[in-house]
Formats: structure tokens, C-alpha cells, sequence
């Protein structure tokens, strides 16, 4: 019998997830990713496994040649950096997304973090919590110009609710559209009151607002990411928030997660960091473990919809 590992934390032995593998005749182990682990638990954990139903975790060249059963890796989201699919691919390992999974959510939750960032609503309550009163003012979206970086899934889900609050809507690429105008960077980056990253992260992108990106926007700009981490170089962020180059940044993304205590970020006035939520609502997670479980029993068979390395 074929195993399979799982790791993201919300699927477990039982469930509707649990079901549908065993019903395709699949044994199913579990290994829940919570905080780091070290890639020799990880190794550890593939051994015998056919099949991998995984969340962030660390797959690099070293782990996958530990694991010479292993042909397929479904993850369960959109991005899939934290996977080797070039060295994946050498060892005949199939990778698989989900795109547009998780879309609505992070569209959503950019607008909550968008409202939230306009309003000092963190800011507010943080005060409030500390025997203060705070009355700054704050400002209305409606008017302002919403920067995308990137034109997926989520961010097509964003172009709506802009334009529902009266935002005019620029993006750097993508597909043609009544609701977008489509811009370079730096046209952007400059014209934009709210710079949203919804871009995959790549060796093009990875570190793509640096200092001079930051010099580029509007004093009053306000950045949020949902994307990675790393396409921000947090260095020159938190620089840009304390000279006042831009106002702030509501970052739901990090270089290291969880939030080193000796990171950058923490304490900087103007810039609110979460904890990688944009994607897990109860109904995202629901489809992201269906898709996913459907996905790997496709990819095993021969039939991957998904793939993002080639044949495999």
C-alpha cells in the first residue's frame, strides 16, 4: 500500500481529507508542521513515502535525496518556494500548487489590513490597551490609488473590493482589464497610496523593494504584503518607516517566521507585523485539503493538473 505524509496542522486522521486518501486505497501518516523543524525530522518523517501532502516545509536538495520513494509533493497553497522543484524534478518527484485556492481570503484580508493600516485601528487599540486615548486622524480609501504588484488570483479578488471603496486600481502585469491600468514599477511605485505584493517569490523578485523602491513612493504610502516575506528587504523597510519616506507597512509575510525577537520590525512605530493568516479561513483550509488530497491521488495515477517542475 502507497503511504502518504501529511503535514499541514489543520488536516488530521479522521477527517473528510483522511477519508478520501484512504478510500483511494492510501495509507496516510501524519506529521504536523508546528514552528521549525530540523531537516533530520523531516527526513526522518518521508521515510517510506510515496506521496507528501505539505504545507511550508523545508524541502530542499538534501531532504528530497533522502527520500528515493518519494514521486509526489502537493502543496497545500499557492507558493511552493520552500520546495527544491528543480532538484524535485532531477529525482522524478512530481510538485504540485493549488492555485487560486486560498484567493478570496487574502483578498479579504489584504482589505483588512488595508483598512486597518488607513485607520491606525492597531494603533488605536494598542493605545487604548495602554491607558492612552489616541485621536489621530486617519485616512478614507475612497479617492486613493491601490498599487498591485503582481496579477494572480488573489489579486484579481482584490480588484473588485477596491473598486467597491472607490479606489482606482494599477498594476505592474497581467491580462487586460476594464477595472486596470497596467503600469512599470517605478509608475507604480510613485503614483500609488497603498502598494499591495501579491507576486510569487523568485530570483527576480526576492528583495524587489529595496531602498531605492522605497525612495520612489509617496511619503503618505502605506505597503502590505501578503506575499513573501523576502520580496521586501526589511532593513531598508524599517529605514523608509523611521525617516518617513513612506508612512507605514502592514507586512503578514516575514524573511524568517515566526518573527525572530531580534528582528527589525518589532517596535517601529508605522509598521504592524501578523502572523501569516491571509490565506487560513476555515473555508479556505476546507478547500485547500480537498484540492490537495484530489491532486495527489491525480498526481500518483499519472494525471497532476497542478504541476509547477516539468513531467517530474
Amino acid at each position: 500500500m502507497r503511504r502518504v505524509l501529511v503535514t499541514a496542522d489543520y488536516l488530521r486522521p479522521g477527517d473528510e481529507v483522511d477519508e478520501y486518501l484512504r478510500g483511494a486505497g492510501l495509507e496516510t501518516v501524519y506529521s504536523p508542521m508546528i514552528g521549525k523543524r530540523d531537516p533530520s525530522q523531516l527526513v526522518a518523517a518521508l521515510d517510506g513515502i510515496d506521496a507528501a501532502l505539505v504545507a511550508n516545509e523545508p524541502l530542499t536538495a538534501g531532504v528530497l535525496a533522502r527520500a528515493p520513494k518519494l514521486r509526489v509533493i502537493v502543496r497545500t497553497g499557492v507558493g511552493y518556494d520552500s520546495i527544491d522543484v528543480e532538484a524535485a524534478a532531477r529525482q522524478g518527484i512530481s510538485v504540485s500548487n493549488l492555485p487560486g485556492v486560498n484567493a478570496n481570503a487574502v483578498a479579504e484580508y489584504t482589505f483588512g489590513l488595508l483598512l486597518a493600516g488607513a485607520r491606525r485601528l492597531v494603533q488605536s487599540a494598542s493605545g487604548v490597551a495602554a491607558g492612552k486615548w489616541p485621536r489621530e486622524d486617519g485616512h478614507e480609501l475612497r479617492g486613493s490609488t491601490l498599487g498591485l504588484i503582481g496579477y494572480g488570483a488573489s489579486a484579481r479578488a482584490v480588484v473588485p473590493l477596491a473598486r467597491a471603496f472607490g479606489m482606482t486600481v494599477v498594476c505592474t502585469s497581467g491580462l487586460r482589464g476594464p477595472d486596470v491600468r497596467f503600469v512599470d514599477l517605478p509608475e507604480l511605485l510613485s503614483t500609488s497610496d497603498y502598494v499591495s505584493v501579491h507576486t510569487s517569490l523568485t530570483d527576480r523578485t526576492r528583495g524587489m523593494l529595496d531602498a531605492e523602491a522605497f525612495k520612489l513612493m509617496k511619503p503618505t504610502a502605506l505597503l502590505v504584503n501578503t506575499a513573501r516575506g523576502a520580496i521586501v528587504d526589511e532593513d531598508a523597510l524599517v529605514a523608509a518607516v523611521r525617516s518617513g519616506e513612506i508612512a507605514g507597512a502592514a507586512l503578514d509575510v516575514v524573511c524568517e517566521e515566526p518573527l525572530p525577537d531580534t528582528s527589525p520590525l518589532r517596535g517601529v512605530d508605522g509598521i504592524v507585523v501578523c502572523s501569516h493568516l491571509a490565506g487560513q479561513t476555515a473555508e479556505a483550509r476546507r478547500a485547500a485539503g480537498l484540492r490537495g488530497a484530489e491532486e495527489l491521488v491525480a498526481a500518483l495515477d499519472g494525471r497532476a493538473r497542478h504541476v509547477v517542475n516539468g513531467e517530474g
